[in-house]
This record gives structure tokens, C-alpha cells and sequence, in this order.
């Protein structure tokens, strides 16, 4: 962590009546703040494309106030905003894949247009959740150098805002194809190289923190995770979850060279960018135990780690 982005003390959280309106509520992330922020105390409203989707309607059953809206119809979304003291901003991007169907300058539009309108309506506190690897030098990563500025334009506004720069997603770690299924783990990091991760979960809970002390945190920019790996580590954490020894290894140097995708993400792990520099032990005293690799296996992960294990020939996909 630098110096800049040192976290603030914070006496303890406190509970809400105020309105948090919550983007991407049936994503990951925002679904994550949208649970931390109801379980905390707070009024939380939810803008969906399809308040009918089951996503929608199982945030609705947890009293979410769920509205229509769309993030390429800014009068949705400042209807949204009516009333509301904080905003969590996430935008899908093109590092999601084509199913989502968004490009780099689609997501820099609404996430700009997201702080906007935040100031239009008199929005009290933003949280901006963006990437570890965000910042002044350019990654040459589209779906990452547009966080970076998102995040110069939210600090240009007359705004109260915090930035929060999340690690690699414990959930990403299993998506199909990594090989779990034939007794074996691929992935970015060296048998030695150390990389930090996040719980999801994790992220709404640093989240409800932000919100409970925003003149602590308002002007912060931090990175947040809850541990740290290796491939040497991943390798004896998947073998005690699973029951079986797994082998770990780096992807082939060949595919990282013949993808240009795949060989520049890895590039960012070994320059350290991707790799994470969040200062862990000060986020748990400001926030509370963060889940570790381990502990996530066993819980939240379980599912998804048996899910892994059953997706035989799926193709990769880190996007």
C-alpha cells in the first residue's frame, strides 16, 4: 500500500436509515454491498434492467427497493438517485466478456456519467469500486486503464468520494477449464510469486465500513484484499479441499506468447501491478477478519470449487 493511500482509523460502524443506491445489485460485487449494506442497517435500492429477473426478485425478498433503469438511460438513473445519500458505483466491462456486450469507452461513459449525475442530485457519499492494477501508468489492459479513468474523473468532481481498488476475485479461481477436473491447476502467478485475492463477500463488507464513516474515508483511493497465495500455496489448498492431490503450474510459456490477452495479463502479475500491494492486516483492523483462500473453500467457494470440478473440457475463460 503507498503512502497516499493509507486507511483512516475508524471507531466502529454505525447503522443507517439513509438510502444507498447499489449498481450492479445482481452482480457480484454489488450484489455482495447490497447484502453487507441491508444486514447493517441501511436502506438499499437496486437499479436493474429487469426488476422481473429472478436476481431481482430475490433482492427484492431482502427489502431492497428494486427500480428499472439502465446504465445508457441517464434519466433512469437519476431517478433512481432522487433521495439517495450514497451511491455504490460498478460498471460491467469488456474484461466480462461479449455477453455482456460493453465496451472500454461504453464503461468509462457510465462510469463518469454515474459520478455526474451523483453530483446533480446531491448524492452525500460515492464509492467506486475499480482494480489493483488502476493508476497513473497505463496497463495497456482496455477493461483496466478505463478504471483508471473513471477514477481521474470522480477525482476532478466537487464530490465526497472513495475508491476502493479490490485484488483478483477468490471466484474467478474457478471458473471451468482450469484443469481441476483432470487433477491439475493452471493459472498466471509462479510456483513462488506471491499474488493477494478477495472474497466477494469480503468486498460488500468493506463497502458497508466505507459507507458508516465517510468523512474517515471520503478523498481515500485503497487497494483491499483478504490474502495471499502462491502457486505453491494454491497447489496445497486445492489438494486439502478437494480430497486429492492437484498439481499446479504456470500457463505454457507458448500460450502466453501466442495469446496476447493471456501474456499481458501475466506480464502485469510478474510487474506487480495485478499482483496487489494491499496492506491486509491493516484492513482487518479497520474492518474485521477478511476471509482467507482456505476458509473461502470451505464455505462461499464449496460450491463453486465442485462445480469446477465437474466442468471437464469447458474452454478457459479469464475474461
Amino acid at each position: 500500500m503507498h503512502a497516499s493511500d493509507t486507511i483512516p482509523e475508524i471507531n466502529g460502524p454505525a447503522v443507517h436509515d439513509r438510502i444507498v443506491l447499489v449498481f450492479g445489485a445482481t452482480g457480484q460485487q454489488g450484489g455482495a454491498v447490497a447484502h453487507a449494506l441491508v444486514n447493517a442497517g441501511w436502506k438499499v435500492r437496486a437499479l436493474v434492467r429487469d426488476p422481473s429477473s429472478s436476481g431481482a426478485q430475490a433482492l427484492a425478498a431482502t427489502g431492497v427497493d428494486v427500480r428499472a433503469g439502465d446504465l445508457a438511460d441517464e434519466e433512469s438513473i437519476e431517478r433512481a438517485m432522487e433521495g439517495a445519500y450514497g451511491v455504490f458505483s460498478v460498471q460491467p466491462s469488456s474484461g466480462q466478456g461479449a455477453a455482456y456486450n460493453v465496451s472500454d469507452e461504453d464503461e468509462i461513459r457510465y462510469g463518469c456519467a454515474i459520478a455526474d449525475l451523483a453530483v446533480a442530485s446531491g448524492v452525500q457519499h460515492l464509492v467506486y469500486t475499480s482494480v489493483n492494477a488502476a493508476g497513473e501508468q497505463q496497463t495497456g489492459m482496455g477493461h483496466f486503464d478505463s478504471k483508471s479513468k473513471i477514477e481521474a474523473h470522480i477525482r476532478g468532481l466537487r464530490l465526497k468520494a472513495t475508491i476502493i481498488r479490490p485484488a483478483g476475485f477468490m471466484e474467478l479461481l474457478m471458473l471451468p477449464g482450469m484443469g481441476l477436473d483432470k487433477g491439475h491447476y493452471v493459472s498466471f502467478v509462479r510456483p513462488e510469486q506471491a499474488a493477494q485475492l478477495i472474497a466477494v463477500q469480503d468486498i460488500g463488507k468493506i463497502v458497508a465500513g466505507i459507507f458508516a464513516a465517510p468523512d474517515r474515508y471520503a478523498g481515500k483511493t485503497f487497494e483491499i484484499a483478504g490474502d495471499t497465495i502462491t502457486g505453491h500455496s494454491l497447489q496445497q489448498s486445492l489438494s486439502a479441499a478437494i480430497g486429492h492431490p492437484i498439481h499446479y503450474s504456470r500457463f505454457p510459456n507458448a500460450l502466453l506468447q501466442e495469446n496476447v490477452f493471456l501474456g499481458r495479463l501475466a506480464e502485469l502479475f510478474d510487474d506487480g501491478r495485478l499482483s496487489g500491494h494491499a496492506d491486509i492486516q491493516a484492513l482487518q483492523a479497520e474492518f474485521g477478519a477478511l476471509t482467507s483462500f482456505d476458509a473461502w473453500l470451505q464455505g462461499a467457494g464449496k460450491p463453486l470449487l465442485e462445480a469446477a470440478l465437474q466442468a471437464g473440457d469447458a474452454p478457459i475463460a479469464l475474461r
